[in-house]
Formats: C-alpha cells, structure tokens, sequence
C-alpha cells in the first residue's frame, strides 16, 4: 500500500468512526434565531428606504463568521454608510412594527477611536446578540446599527417594547 492509498484508508476509518458516533463533519451549529445583515449607503437622489440593501441570512454559527469575515469591518466603511444586523423579518427601520413601540441603546465612539474601539464594540454587541446573552430579555433585542459618520461613530441596540423598563435596564 502507498502512502497516499494508506491516508485515504484512516480518513475513511475516521469518518466511519465518527459517523458510527452520531457525529458528522458537516454539522452546523444551529441558533435560535435567523439574522439578516443589512447595509446602507447614502444615496442623494434616492428615498432613506431604498438605500438600504439586505445583505443574506443566517441561522449558524459558522455562517455568521463566513459573513463577518468577509465584509468590510466598520473602522474602513466610508461616511455615510452603515451596517446592520437584525432578526429575521424585522426591517432596520422604526417605521417597522417590531421596532415602532420599542427604542434603541446607543454608544457614541469619536472618530479617533474608530480603528481601536469600534470593531471590539460592535462584534462583542453581535455575540451578545446572536448568543442570545441577555439573560430572560432575548425578545426585547430588534437587532443593531452601526453608523459611519464623518463627527463620529454610534453603534445602537435596538428593543421591541420601550414600556418594558427591567428588560431594557438589563439589556442597556
């Protein structure tokens, strides 16, 4: 036997033990929720709404990274463009009726802290998002924005009901 017939020969022992395992290299981590990413760019002669592009969906952990890695982060976007992130079906705007009675967290990051603070901040705010980390409250999370702007960068969390004042404490 040569060496590449005896290499196939273990990887396919290897496959055929771990399929007798349950377990199959294919398999995705699933989440609870479908995510859409979005983004907007400023467009003078179109409407706000028309501006805004759905990206793609996804509902495992590995295809939130295969997106993540590779987009533009939000430190390189231009002024005037954005980036969001929200459950399935839910529009990134307040006229949507998921996001109509609820409001938004928001952190405002001066644009010296764009290359430093503002990739941290909006990767661990999507964890937090798509982990579903915010303890009994994960219903009240809409989804999140980040804005590039020439004054300075805001990421927002925004909430499904602004009358929910413990869930959204916990979540801010």
């Amino acid at each position: 036997m040569n060496d590449h017939q005896e290499q196939q020969s273990e990887e396919e022992g290897e496959e055929m033990e771990m399929t007798q395992l349950g377990v199959s290299r294919s398999f995705k981590h699933p989440l609870r929720c479908k995510w859409t990413m979005w983004f907007f760019k400023i467009e003078p002669n179109l409407p706000w709404e028309d501006c805004q592009k759905e990206v793609t969906s996804f509902n495992t952990v590995e295809d939130f990274w295969s997106l993540y890695n590779h987009i533009e982060p939000p430190s390189r976007l231009k002024p005037g463009r954005d980036y969001s992130l929200f459950k399935e079906g839910i529009k990134p705007m307040w006229e949507d009726e998921r996001n109509c009675k609820g409001g938004r967290w928001l952190v405002t990051i001066n644009k010296q802290q764009r290359s430093t603070e503002l990739e941290i901040l909006w990767l661990e705010i999507l964890m937090l998002m798509i982990g579903e980390n915010f303890e009994d409250h994960n219903e009240e999370i809409c989804g999140a924005v980040v804005n590039i702007r020439n004054k300075g960068d805001k990421i927002g969390v925004w909430t499904a009901n602004s009358k929910n004042k413990c869930g959204i404490l916990k979540i801010g």
